[in-house]
């Protein structure tokens, strides 16, 4: 119930507006059939971005257990080229997001939200959601807990 009630918020102080932007990246990629790559992970964040109370972003490997071409040395050239065309904008994005969310002690939560959105700007390829959950589970096991 809390991540429902922190979705809604969230809509409405700037998540759903930066959603949009992911949205509009992605579609920008995707015009060009060479931005696939780039335009699926971004149509990924973007469902975060609407959704990102209660979930979380992982590497894809550490989900499915093997590597694959983004989270290799290819994603990292990958990231680059999203980063260059596109991420620093929708982190700018996050970020002046973040400041108008701090500047309440009520939006700290979901200031911080967006500065971790921000942080994903920087590399989304190899990157996939799951639950909170999941993430721990995930976790546990990769450390031996």
């Amino acid at each position: 119930m809390l991540s429902f009630l922190g979705n809604v918020i969230w809509w409405l102080i700037g998540g759903a507006f930066m959603a949009l932007g992911w949205l509009f990246a992605g579609c920008i990629f995707a015009i060009s059939i060479v931005g696939l790559p780039w335009a699926r992970s971004a149509f990924v964040i973007a469902g975060f971005s609407l959704l990102p109370f209660g979930r979380t972003l992982v590497r894809r490997d550490m989900v499915t257990g093997r590597p694959d071409i983004g989270t290799s040395g290819w994603g990292l050239v990958g990231n680059v080229i999203w980063f260059v065309f596109a991420g620093w904008w929708l982190a700018l994005g996050h970020i002046l997001s973040a400041l108008g969310c701090f500047i309440t002690i009520i939006g700290i939560p979901w200031g911080w939200q967006h500065l971790k959105l921000a942080a994903a700007t920087l590399a989304p390829i190899g990157m996939t959601v799951v639950t909170v959950d999941q993430a721990e589970r995930l976790h546990g096991v990769r450390t031996g807990r």
